[in-house]
């Protein structure tokens, strides 16, 4: 009797599309939720959701009337890395659960 050497690949493959359709649910889960990062003592937030996106960016008209744009600019940009940064955490988080802990490159 010869041993199938592929007899386990169809479980494997089972198992990889059953990750695979699990962490699409996670992914639209996470997108459902949001994370906030303020810089400038509040001056400006910004709101991102799990699926990476920009939802809501709050500006202070304080900052608006200063006239200066570069501060602007640069709070912008701290405001938005956080945000992202963030985001990517929480899809993290969520798909820590997924693969049991296990830190998998490539998957957040």
């Amino acid at each position: 009797m010869s041993k199938n050497p592929f007899g386990n690949m169809g479980n494997l493959l089972k198992q990889a599309q059953a990750m695979q359709e699990k962490l699409g649910k996670i992914q639209e889960e996470a997108a459902a939720k949001t994370v906030k990062a303020s810089v400038g003592g509040g001056m400006v937030t910004v709101t991102a959701n799990g699926g990476m996106q920009l939802t809501k960016v709050e500006i202070d008209p304080q900052v608006l009337q200063s006239g200066d744009h570069e501060m602007l600019q640069d709070l912008l940009v701290s405001a938005v890395n956080e945000a992202l940064r963030k985001a990517k955490e929480l899809m993290a988080e969520e798909v820590k659960g997924l693969t049991g802990g296990m830190g998998i490159p490539g998957m957040f």
